[in-house]
């Protein structure tokens, strides 16, 4: 490459700094969360209180109904409900926010992004980092419900418009490259797009069959009303590919060196509680979950990587 080339890139790097930091001003909460710091110490789980704020929902949408048996713009009309066109979603922000919340103990200065350095990890530096909570049994980062919520319904209305899980995955899989992850943190996270499949499994789940779940939609239309048929529980979609010690995160090649160094101070957390880190249901959410975009890293899932590595 020319000079020309170089002086374009001086020039660009203040201003991708620039937006960046404009990027973190705007953001006000976490972007990226820890599942390793103080995952030994007990948690209650979170299940029926989280499951509660969104049937609640549900409910005000349902009884304020007046558009007849228009299945998008009741899923339009839940998204405003639960997400939000801003970095953190109504629901996301509530459950950081709430005492009533139990999450796990840790903070900027302790998370396992600590001490990498800003042009590693770029915007998950200056955002800070979002609680960790347990729901169903899981470690569930607090930015994995802004993700069911928003980008599970663009996935939704992709699919709509296609008619193609595995096309709406591929399209949705570049918010999960670009500013919603590697581009800006260095961080392609698995758990993201398993949270964002999860989310559009849960819109189609208002008035359709889930072809996971043995049950009926949550909702069925009669004479233009959304009349419930069941009520909402995470419990149908959250499982350990949500954990992204179970389900680890791909990083890219500068922030990769970082990390494989930080997860090696979990060593004496992880030789005394070895089955917190591991999951028995690894390989078959792997292959259900094989045509959404995940991309292979499993060589730092916990379970494998501190195995190998630490000294017993």
């Amino acid at each position: 490459m020319g000079c020309g080339w170089d002086r374009k890139i001086a020039y660009a790097r203040p201003l991708l700094g620039a937006f960046l930091v404009a990027l973190a001003a705007t953001a006000g909460y976490a972007y990226e969360t820890d599942p390793y710091t103080n995952r030994h110490l007990p948690i209650k789980d979170n299940t029926e209180l989280l499951d509660a704020r969104v049937n609640q929902a549900l409910t005000e949408v349902a009884t304020s109904w007046t558009r007849g048996e228009d299945e998008p713009a009741f899923v339009r009309a839940v998204y405003r409900k639960l997400g939000g066109l801003h970095w953190v979603d109504k629901y996301e922000r509530w459950l950081i926010n709430s005492a009533k919340v139990e999450k796990l103990a840790n903070s900027s200065k302790t998370s396992v992004y600590t001490g990498v350095p800003f042009y590693a990890n770029r915007v998950a530096g200056i955002f800070g980092f979002g609680p960790t909570v347990k729901v169903s049994g899981v470690y569930v980062g607090s930015d994995k419900f802004g993700h069911f919520f928003s980008q599970g319904r663009k996935f939704y209305e992709r699919y709509v418009r296609m008619g193609d899980e595995t096309e709406a995955a591929r399209r949705s899989v570049y918010t999960e490259r670009m500013i919603f992850g590697q581009l800006t943190t260095g961080v392609y996270s698995n758990a993201d797009i398993v949270a964002n499949f999860e989310g559009y499994r849960f819109y189609r789940s208002l008035f359709k069959f889930n072809p996971d779940l043995p049950k009926p939609p949550i909702f069925e239309w009669r004479n233009g009303i959304p009349e419930r048929r069941r009520a909402f529980t995470w419990s149908d979609h959250v499982n350990d590919f949500w954990d992204e010690a179970i389900n680890a995160n791909h990083f890219d090649r500068v922030l990769r060196s970082h990390m494989r160094k930080r997860l090696l101070e979990f060593c004496g957390q992880y030789l005394e509680y070895p089955d917190l880190y591991a999951s028995p249901d690894a390989d078959a959410l792997w292959k259900r979950y094989a045509h959404v975009g995940l991309r292979d890293a499993r060589d730092l899932s916990a379970s494998v990587y501190l195995a190998v590595h630490c000294e017993r």
